[in-house]
């Protein structure tokens, strides 16, 4: 019964903060309503007996993602108004180009993916019970089954960082 009271409880507040990300007009309040929200979802996390997750959750979003945030924000002026040339030195062909060639990538890796022969065995077959604890099992099942999803989301987090350089930098 406690149990169930602390879930709705800490639903309620991640769905109040989440409210609050969107609808707030300060941008730092809301990355600081974000963090709140990461940080009642590791507490639900550790509700759920998922420790790992929880400790996982507070130093990559809350620690690491939260502050890229706040380093765009601070660093990107919100207020000025909108230039109003374009960059003569802007590739926007290029840009098109490089765009139409990772969706194609993508394209191909999900056909890949949907055709290639399923050979039966599964990942616990390979080896999965033989690794020790939860951890071990995450690391296992991270580098072998989804390696291209987890690749794909470190060149995604590449392009976010080279985009925060770019724009806090006006003159390359």
């Amino acid at each position: 019964m406690g149990e169930a009271i602390a879930f709705y409880g800490f639903s309620a507040f991640i769905l109040g903060f989440a409210i609050l990300v969107v609808t707030t007009r300060n941008t730092v309040h809301s990355v600081l309503f974000l963090v709140a929200n990461f940080m009642f979802v590791a507490m639900l996390y550790v509700l759920l007996s998922a420790e790992f997750l929880a400790v996982i959750q507070v130093l990559v979003y809350t620690g690491g993602i939260v502050v890229l945030y706040l380093f765009v924000v601070m660093l990107v002026n919100l207020k000025g108004s909108p230039e109003a040339h374009e960059d003569p030195r802007r590739l926007a062909r290029t840009g098109l180009l490089l765009s139409g060639a990772v969706l194609a990538e993508f394209a191909a890796i999900i056909v890949y993916s949907a055709v290639r022969p399923s050979s039966g065995a599964t990942v616990s077959d390979a080896g999965l019970s033989d690794v020790g604890g939860n951890v071990e099992q995450v690391g296992w099942m991270l580098y072998t089954n989804y390696l291209i999803p987890f690749e794909v989301a470190s060149i995604l987090l590449l392009v976010a960082m080279v985009g925060a350089i770019v724009l806090a930098k006006r003159e390359l």
